[in-house]
This record gives structure tokens, C-alpha cells and sequence, in this order.
């Protein structure tokens, strides 16, 4: 569990990786896009299978577009607790340098985040983050990933990670007793 203490007496944290569930195309600005149809049913799906899986953050950085603030909205009710929630500009279209900068910010107190932005960023970070040796992850829409890692959030670095799970909405469909819907 989050928050537990290593071998070496080191908290263990876990940093939750979630890209933006399926947007909508309209004649808006990129940031101004909402979520498609496809996008509002798959982030609730997500949101249980966190809950379920016990993946539940104590903190959530979240870009400011409105697909990703849509998809939190659709995560939320889905999981147990409340979270602390920050909304922040500079994860919109951000760099997996700077998604890993604002997750190396997050206090001491916390445990448990999830960081709701966007791709090629998340993707890159998710990549960047795990250790040698563990498998590539292809990050569509909704993707999640849960990473944990011993220390504090200022010593998250690449390389240093244990990739715990990984799943997508499109894994999720397949896992059900009805199988794949078309």
C-alpha cells in the first residue's frame, strides 16, 4: 500500500499516470476540446478499475484543457476518499520533463498521486520512469499507469520506478464476461 515503508525504511510512494480519456474534434481551440461519447464512458471505467485495484490518490495534478478536467470529473465519483486536486496550466501540453518536475513538487504528505495530462508527455514520462528491463507501454486515450517508487517526490527520476499495472479501456472491454463490444 502506499505510504508503506521499504526495505530500507524509505516510504514508497506511487505516482498514477492517466492520459485524458477520447476527445471530441469540434471547432475549438485545442485546449477547449471536450470529451467524444467514447471518452465519457471509458474515464468511469478507469476510475473503477483504480478503485478496485486499491490505486486510489490522496493528490491529483490535473492539465486545465477540458478533456482532462471532463475525464477527473468521470474518474472521481468512482473512487473512495477525496483527494486534494490541483489544476495546473503547466501540464497542459507539457513535456515529460516537466509532467516529472511538477510530480517532484507534490509534498511530503503525500502518498498516493495521479497525474491527468497528455500525450506524447505522459507516455514519454511513463517510458522514462521504469525501471530497465520492464516492458514498453503504448498510452492511448485513458491509458493508466501506476508506477511505485521508494523515497520522496523530489527523488523520482528515470530509471527509478517499478511499474506495478497498467491498463486500458480497450484491455478492460476485453476482460469482461460478454467479451469485446462492437
Amino acid at each position: 500500500m502506499a505510504g508503506d515503508l521499504d526495505a530500507n525504511g524509505d516510504a514508497t510512494r506511487r505516482l498514477m499516470l492517466l492520459r485524458h480519456a477520447k476527445s471530441d474534434w469540434p471547432d475549438v481551440p485545442d485546449h477547449d476540446r471536450p470529451l467524444a461519447k467514447r471518452g465519457r464512458k471509458d474515464a468511469p471505467e478507469i476510475g473503477r478499475w483504480l478503485c478496485a485495484h486499491g490505486y486510489v490518490p490522496d493528490t491529483v495534478i490535473c492539465s486545465t484543457a477540458l478533456r482532462t478536467r471532463q475525464t477527473w470529473d468521470r474518474v472521481a465519483p468512482e473512487l473512495t476518499g477525496s483527494a486534494e486536486v490541483r489544476f495546473e496550466p503547466r501540464a497542459y501540453a507539457a513535456s515529460a520533463l516537466t509532467l516529472l518536475y511538477l510530480c517532484r513538487e507534490l509534498p511530503d504528505r503525500c502518498r498516493a498521486a495521479l497525474l491527468i495530462a497528455h500525450n506524447p508527455g505522459t507516455a514519454e514520462l511513463a517510458a522514462s520512469l521504469a525501471a530497465p528491463g520492464q516492458p514498453g507501454l503504448v498510452f492511448p486515450t485513458a491509458a493508466v499507469a501506476v508506477f511505485e517508487f521508494a523515497g520522496d517526490w523530489p527523488g523520482l527520476a528515470p530509471g527509478r520506478a517499478r511499474l506495478l499495472d497498467f491498463t486500458t479501456p480497450a484491455e478492460l472491454k476485453a476482460r469482461t464476461p460478454e467479451g469485446p463490444k462492437a
